[in-house]
């Protein structure tokens, strides 16, 4: 039979980083132990209160279709768990479930973005911001960030040229960012703020780790006067409750949006799945002593992740607040081994020592002027022995 695959399909990205999952898992095939640094997932159990509120759900008959938005009681749960850490009011009607926080990218975009629409989204960053926009015939807008002593700072001037220059009508924002495990101080989300205000842009805050959170307050730009009637939510229940399997998400915004989002749910997979919904209200109204656990473990991790890295000559990390990632810059190092790319000093750590990480181009395109060389430690997937292992064999590679 011959077919054509549509056109738009080669505009779709992926997550590179299942590649280096895939390379990893080869070399243990044959024998070679591997410590997975690479792996954003959560090697935590979910706590067993949510566990227990599924099978109760499953047991009450709650296995059939429910409204495309979700089920009330867990959009209310929802608005009033979001809207009370944010100090803003929601309501049911800016609260729609999604089978994940992924599925909300795309489907914001496809509710707000016309074809040929410049949007702004962060790079490096979550891989799938570039994918979608790219799918569905924006103009992707990469705007980069600055590492400075005490962490990455977005790059203002690229970012204002950017509005200059192409009048998005869209920016991404994930503070608490995925790869860097970056923050903005006030400040920086006061700017950001400004900026889409005065340029009536929409905004996706991506905030996944909005409570993967060591020290500190978190805050949301939604917080901000002006700023709740433009933004929509990305809420995730995979990282703060181990849930990352559960496939459970949000989005929370302007009512009208969300409308719309709910129509596309309904074409798509019709509804998040019934009894899982009980265990997101579980999540959210329940204990959270298991929660501060498993915020207690990572926090073991990074500090053991920290201090080790920092033992290597030619590696400063600083300590970050929040996520479970650091992005470090090995560019010395890289000098060292006489590496001809960042693939191939990938592949020659993983061989030699087992370790598994992924590198600034598996999280969006390398910009025109970047030299530095990163790569990123994800500290969810390993526990603090495999660490300490890790790091010893990695630091007698690497030396």
């Amino acid at each position: 039979m011959n077919y054509t695959l549509a056109k738009r399909i080669s505009r779709l990205g992926t997550e590179t980083a299942y590649a280096v999952s895939e390379s990893a898992s080869k070399l243990a095939m044959k024998g070679k132990k591997i410590y997975p640094f690479h792996l954003g997932d959560i090697n935590l159990p979910t706590p067993f209160h949510i566990i227990e509120a599924m099978n109760k759900a499953i047991k009450d008959g709650k296995t059939g279709y429910t409204p495309a938005a979700g089920i009330l009681p867990l959009r209310q749960a929802v608005a009033d768990y979001i809207g009370q850490a944010r100090g803003v009011k929601y309501n049911v009607d800016n609260v729609v479930i999604h089978p994940g926080g992924k599925p909300v990218i795309g489907k914001f975009l496809q509710v707000v973005m016309e074809e040929g629409d410049a949007v702004l989204y962060p790079n490096p960053g979550y891989p799938i911001y570039e994918s979608q926009i790219e799918y569905f015939g924006g103009l992707a807008l990469p705007y980069q960030y600055i590492p400075t002593k005490t962490g990455f700072k977005i790059d203002r001037e690229q970012v204002e040229n950017y509005v200059k220059k192409h009048k998005p009508t869209v920016l991404i924002y994930n503070n608490y960012q995925n790869p860097l495990g970056a923050e903005s101080d006030d400040d920086e989300m006061n700017w950001i703020a400004k900026i889409t205000i005065e340029n009536n842009m929409l905004v996706l805050s991506d905030e996944a780790y909005f409570d993967v959170r060591y020290s500190g307050q978190a805050k949301s730009i939604v917080s901000i006067p002006g700023m709740q009637e433009r933004t929509m939510i990305l809420h995730t229940f995979s990282k703060t409750f181990a849930m990352t399997g559960w496939r459970l998400g949000a989005s929370i915004g302007p009512a009208e949006i969300n409308n719309a989002i709910a129509k596309i749910n309904t074409n798509d997979e019709a509804c998040t799945t019934h009894f899982i919904q009980y265990a997101g209200i579980a999540a959210i109204q329940g204990d959270r002593e298991p929660t501060r656990q498993i915020m207690n473990t990572l926090r073991d991790r990074r500090d053991v992740l920290v201090n080790g890295l920092n033992s290597i000559p030619g590696i400063s990390v600083p300590v970050p607040n929040t996520t479970f990632y650091l992005f470090v810059d090995i560019t010395a190092i890289y000098n060292k081994l006489g590496s001809k790319s960042l693939e191939d000093f990938r592949m020659k750590t993983l061989e030699a020592t087992g370790v598994s990480f992924c590198t600034r181009e598996h999280f969006g395109k390398t910009l025109p002027g970047e030299t530095r060389k990163f790569i990123r430690f994800a500290y969810s997937g390993i526990n603090v022995d495999q660490i300490q292992e890790g790091l010893a064999v990695l630091k007698k590679f690497w030396m």
